[in-house]
């Protein structure tokens, strides 16, 4: 199967080699990107239940409200890694320089993605706090926001699936084997 380009995959078998080589000094990239995967990992479940509210958001509302705020840690922490690492990667950090960018639509894509988010979660929060009697157009704007955010999600899940699944895979084999073999790096 051949994978589109724009489909983020890991750049080298240096950039999976280092799961198997916990003794070695850590790249600090290697934090950054745990942190995101992690932090994205959280936010795919919130999303999942905050998506199940929407088949009946009216009887579902509490629970809507009370995913949607808690959304806002993990979107705000991903938010913060991932300019992070853009920044790291701008200013010349060699460890980042060496890892390289993201695919350019991905690249592109991002802060499409972090507006879209904010823009809903800042729309609910409004909504919270103004009540049902002022939510006319604030509805709108939260609804109209979650689409643009839906569409822009879903290409960027894409495009990092198939590097999460390899990173994920070679990290949990590399964290079981470490357990088996009587507790190395990678055992809990």
């Amino acid at each position: 199967m051949k994978i589109p380009g724009w489909v983020s995959l890991p750049r080298s078998t240096a950039d999976l080699a280092i799961l198997d080589r916990p003794d070695e000094p850590v790249d600090p990239t290697r934090g950054n990107t745990r942190l995101t995967a992690a932090t994205g990992i959280v936010l795919v479940a919130l999303l999942a239940v905050e998506a199940v509210t929407l088949l009946s958001v009216r009887q579902l509302l509490t629970l809507h409200v009370i995913v949607g705020a808690l959304l806002i840690g993990p979107v705000v922490l991903k938010s913060a890694s991932t300019a992070y690492r853009f920044t790291r990667y701008y200013s010349g950090a060699p460890t980042y320089r060496r890892k390289g960018p993201p695919p350019l639509p991905l690249r592109l894509l991002g802060p499409l993605i972090i507006v879209a988010a904010l823009a809903v979660l800042g729309t609910g929060v409004a909504l919270i706090l103004v009540g049902p009697s002022g939510s006319g157009l604030l509805l709108t704007a939260h609804q109209t926001s979650f689409w643009f955010f839906v569409a822009f999600l879903a290409v960027h899940l894409l495009g990092h699936l198939w590097d999460a699944i390899v990173v994920s895979w070679r990290e949990l084999r590399a964290s079981l084997s470490g357990a088996a073999a009587g507790g190395g790096a990678g055992a809990i």
